[in-house]
């Protein structure tokens, strides 16, 4: 079983998943936020996700940031339309600076390394990973 890991935006949503041992994350897809539940819809009908993370915006002093409200929106429906996917929060404060340094040092290209989708396919890869580290520890 795979776990799925989103970046969640008001314009793109990124998206990343583990293979079925949960070791490796990888970046998967960036879907605008009126697709993501066709999107999952047919990825799900294809693949076995049993666990969502999702990115938790926070300013640095670990207070929601402005985007909070739109993804426990986010969360509360895809809990509702997949009751049987457990679903955590996950930090993910650095994730899309992080994301930008390493797409600038790995990718030559200067027009894809700009590339928001990139940036949010890679944030939700970190917010992944992080998840997976976090889970290695007990």
């Amino acid at each position: 079983m795979r776990a799925m890991a989103f970046d969640y935006g008001t314009k793109r949503i990124g998206i990343a998943v583990t293979d079925n041992t949960k070791i490796i994350a990888s970046p998967l897809d960036t879907v605008h936020p009126g697709k993501i539940w066709d999107f999952l819809k047919s990825y799900l009908q294809k693949e076995e996700v049993d666990t969502f993370i999702v990115g938790d915006p926070k300013q640095m002093d670990g207070t929601p940031s402005q985007s909070a409200p739109h993804v426990v929106g986010f969360v509360r429906k895809l809990k509702k339309k997949y009751p049987n996917i457990k679903t955590h929060m996950q930090d993910e404060r650095f994730t899309s600076k992080i994301a930008e340094q390493s797409l600038r040092q790995t990718v030559k290209n200067k027009k894809m390394r700009s590339q928001k989708e990139l940036v949010d396919q890679v944030s939700a890869t970190l917010i992944l990973q992080s998840y997976l580290e976090s889970q290695s520890l007990y």
